[in-house]
């Protein structure tokens, strides 16, 4: 199993927004193959800032499943304009 770990930094003011957004969102990712789960956290110290944490079965399910999907479409439209900058997203492999 794959980590995906992403920190969002939503544009100031719109933490509500884009809560409502991913909520609407959350449907699309977990519909797709190799999915397992999924959890956003709203960090405490920093308003605006979140980490997303997805668990995916391979790399590739959320690479090239998920990335060169038309669900990723949808998904770009209703999240990536909250934003800013845009969240690097890394990956890790299972617990040591």
């Amino acid at each position: 199993m794959i980590l995906e770990v992403a920190i969002l930094h939503v544009r100031p003011g719109r933490s509500a927004e884009f809560e409502s957004a991913f909520a609407r969102a959350a449907s699309i990712i977990s519909s797709m193959p190799g999915y397992q789960r999924h959890e956003l956290r709203a960090c405490v110290e920093t308003s605006d800032r979140y980490v997303l944490l997805v668990w995916w079965q391979t790399l590739e399910s959320h690479t090239v499943g998920f990335r060169q999907s038309p669900e990723y479409a949808r998904w770009k439209s209703l999240l990536h304009d909250f934003y800013e900058p845009f969240p690097d997203v890394e990956h890790y492999g299972p617990p040591l």
